[in-house]
């Protein structure tokens, strides 16, 4: 009994390494909207994905269905029934014309067409009874729901195997919002044994169920975020984001021959991304940093490319690797009037600032003097009215933020110098150094930016390329 419980155990332990090993090798492919919103389009997304590697993809629906879809639901809401059904008519008929574009087989085409059916019997009901608001994301549901399916369809046309598998059935948020990354796991893993010879899977990006089991929407990060939540979940050996959004080493519009980066660590990714949220959704970078799972950014627009690699992995070294902008800054300098201790007023300047929940964008100190850089301006008349008692105050708008990114470690001595003396005859307002080891940040006038941009591409960025 006793040889019968090890070798049991042993073969259980075999089993479980086998599984995690085939979970490994799996890769998270997630794509926009505007990359199946076409019928070439989804062609050229079944062409990016047809490689042997197993994966899971993540699919959006296109903008205009989602306006579109919106448009039905505001017409119900509204109990403009008419106006209701013309705009389902229209949208079904342009589904049902995709569908006898895309596809070619008779049989497949016509279960595609039943599939499409389906999803618009699902908004056609709404027609005959009551709608709530909460019925509006049942309806933009559909959208996705589509998208993943018709691909679905014509991957299976050319050969392709594959599962659609619905986001409703593992992806969940509780009770405050947030995404529900234990239930997830946990789904995610179940399906993945349910389907053992199955090395495709397609799913839709942002829908997901509340709490409740109602319909809902993941409020931020969408259908990047889903897919991290995935990766992370079966520990994914990369997550790639197909994107027309490329990371590049400085403002294209100032410098035009600006490269594409082609590695970063996540910390770097970080404070790109802070300055342009566009180039990927922060709760994705956070949920694949938490697991090391790392993240490729491709244009699929130019697939051969290599693209953007995120991950764990610094380069060692003194390595530039991007300067980044933020404009419409408001920079202000407060000087103590000595009503309060220094460390009095220093807490006060914090308090009055989270009061109004307006975060500084920088910020840098000596003795009783702070000087803030932000973003925010909605509180702004409020916290200086405030403030007013206990400092004078100076205020500047139109400026701008520089952040020179890449490994500023304070061993690597010379990237300072070499942004100092790049920019020797470019007026600083502020320098922000030390909160961590990935950029030197500096505020300057809207005016200089463009020229503090050309100077540091020609002193750091070309000389370390």
């Amino acid at each position: 009994i006793w040889r019968k419980s090890v070798l049991y155990f042993i073969e259980a332990s075999q089993k479980d390494l086998i599984i995690t090993k085939k979970k490994k090798n799996m890769r998270i492919y997630k794509f926009d909207g505007n990359a199946t919103a076409s019928v070439r389009g989804m062609q050229h997304v079944a062409k990016l994905i047809q490689d042997n590697t197993s994966k899971i993809v993540v699919l959006s629906a296109p903008k205009d269905v989602t306006k579109h879809l919106g448009e039905v639901a505001a017409s119900f809401f509204n109990r403009n029934i008419e106006e209701a059904h013309d705009k389902i008519t229209r949208l079904e008929f342009q589904f049902i014309d995709f569908a006898n574009e895309l596809l070619t087989n008779d049989t497949i085409k016509h279960e595609a067409i039943r599939g499409i059916l389906d999803c618009f019997q699902a908004i056609w009901k709404y027609s005959m009874e009551p709608f709530y608001s909460t019925d509006e994301k049942e309806i933009l549901a559909q959208g996705e729901l589509l998208t993943s399916t018709l691909l679905g369809f014509y991957l299976q046309e050319q050969g392709m195997d594959n599962s659609v598998i619905c986001a409703f059935d593992f992806i969940r948020t509780g009770m405050n919002g947030e995404a529900d990354e234990e239930y997830i796991s946990q789904k995610v893993k179940e399906i993945c044994k349910a389907y053992p010879n199955t090395h495709l899977f397609l799913t839709q990006g942002s829908i997901c169920r509340n709490a409740f089991g109602e319909t809902d929407y993941l409020k931020q990060g969408g259908s990047d975020y889903t897919a991290a939540l995935i990766g992370t979940a079966i520990q994914a050996e990369e997550i790639r984001i197909w994107t027309d959004v490329d990371i590049h080493s400085n403002d294209t519009l100032v410098v035009k021959d600006a490269d594409t980066i082609k590695n970063l660590s996540f910390s770097e990714a970080e404070r790109l991304i802070y300055f342009n949220p566009q180039i990927l959704h922060p709760l994705c970078l956070a949920t694949a940093w938490k697991e090391n799972i790392p993240i490729r950014l491709l244009n699929p627009m130019n697939p051969t490319s290599e693209g953007t690699y995120i991950s764990a992995n610094r380069l060692n070294g003194n390595m530039v690797k991007a300067v980044a902008t933020k404009d419409s800054i408001t920079y202000i300098r407060f000087e103590s009037n000595h009503t309060l201790r220094p460390y009095m007023f220093i807490s006060k300047i914090f308090d009055i600032f989270a009061k109004y929940k307006t975060m500084p964008c920088l910020l840098t100190s000596s003795n009783d003097n702070i000087s803030v850089a932000t973003d925010d301006r909605n509180f702004l008349s409020l916290i200086l009215r405030e403030l007013n008692k206990y400092a004078r105050i100076w205020v500047e708008d139109k400026m701008s933020i520089i952040s020179v990114v890449g490994n500023m470690k304070s061993s690597c001595i010379e990237t300072e110098a070499r942004i100092m003396d790049a920019l020797r005859n470019i007026p600083l307002k502020m320098i922000s150094y030390g909160s961590d080891e990935n950029d030197v940040s500096l505020v300057v006038k809207v005016t200089d930016k463009a020229e503090a941009l050309r100077l540091l591409d020609e002193k750091l960025l070309k000389k370390a390329s």
